[in-house]
């Protein structure tokens, strides 16, 4: 049985990676200025082709993808962590604060500095570090169990939800804009700026958060069991929940807080996989597959306008959030 979840979950991982260079190769290619495949293949290897193609592909349109990818990437696998290892479905980022309170240190730095622009990420990382410490001390009861953590990270995700709705009422019209834009979550205007801190923090943080892939494993039998097999069950949770909280924090800092990508990963990760198993890094490409593809939808699928590529994931997510409590109440877990 196990060997065949293994295998099955080695093709799904295939699957899902062969869909994100699908949808990397579609974003190169797709747009008001038609590229082929040949000429964008061309154009990542420096081969020769016309200087409009160059431009329009290294630096329009790849920036774009990388990020979508790899902020995709990062959200998928940190809400695999945050599900598995509290036990709950409803324990990812966006959901339990963590996301809310990034953008809510993001939107103060925009509020009081609107001058520092280049201050709006790290501070979010920030944001995004602070709150998941709260959290975590706040659910501490000689442990943390899974519906306490999620109980007091939807209560610090109010609280700082008012926060940002109350900066955004007290700025200006223009600064207001400009935080709403950074809220919906974008890839619009994304650059290589964007992308090097990104792509730096996911190389360190997603094999380190996929090493740690027994002692998930573990936490998931319960804390006793755990600690029977040895594992350090506290200061496991405490660092896979720092590399989650990591995560997030650098994708909320590159692409803004696109939602439910966290939230929805997880799940469809498992129901493609089976077997009742961590799987962090087919959530993870799960996440970038999402991303890309809502990306791509918002860009260039619905009417004349674009539309940043959280409204489309939001118009996905909040449905099976819906779908997801009242499956969860009919089954006796809705608490």
């Amino acid at each position: 049985m196990r060997r065949r979840t293994d295998a099955r979950a080695r093709r799904v991982t295939v699957v899902l990676a062969a869909a994100v260079l699908a949808l990397v190769a579609l974003t190169l290619s797709y747009g008001s200025f038609q590229i082929s495949l040949p000429d964008v293949v061309r154009a990542l290897l420096g081969r020769p082709t016309p200087p409009q193609v160059d431009y329009i592909v290294h630096t329009l349109r790849l920036p774009r993808a990388l990020v979508g990818a790899l902020a995709g990437l990062a959200f998928g696998l940190a809400g695999a962590i945050f599900q598995q290892l509290v036990r709950n479905p409803l324990a990812s980022p966006d959901v339990i604060g963590v996301s809310s309170g990034a953008s809510a240190a993001a939107v103060l730095s925009i509020v009081l500095f609107p001058a520092a622009g280049d201050m709006v990420p790290a501070v979010a990382l920030a944001g995004a570090l602070g709150t998941s410490l709260l959290i975590y001390l706040l659910a501490w009861r000689s442990g943390v169990s899974g519906y306490r953590f999620v109980l007091v990270g939807i209560g610090i995700g109010a609280a700082t939800a008012g926060l940002t709705a109350f900066l955004l009422t007290r700025a200006d019209v223009r600064t207001a804009q400009e935080a709403l834009i950074w809220l919906a979550g974008s890839l619009n205007g994304r650059t290589w700026g964007n992308v090097a801190p990104l792509a730096v923090a996911v190389l360190l943080l997603v094999p380190a958060a996929l090493l740690l892939g027994r002692t998930l494993s573990g936490l998931q039998l319960g804390d006793d069991l755990a600690r029977g097999l040895g594992l350090p069950v506290e200061r496991g949770r405490l660092v896979l929940l720092l590399l989650g909280v990591g995560l997030v924090g650098v994708a909320t800092a590159a692409a803004g807080p696109i939602s439910y990508i966290a939230f929805m990963s997880g799940p469809i990760a498992g129901r493609l996989v089976g077997g009742g198993r961590p799987v962090l890094l087919p959530a993870g490409l799960v996440g970038a597959v999402l991303v890309l593809a809502a990306d791509f939808i918002g860009a260039h699928l619905i009417g004349e306008n674009q539309f940043p590529v959280g409204v489309v994931t939001g118009i996905i997510g909040a449905p099976y959030l819906l779908w997801l409590l009242t499956r969860a109440n009919r089954t006796g877990r809705g608490g």
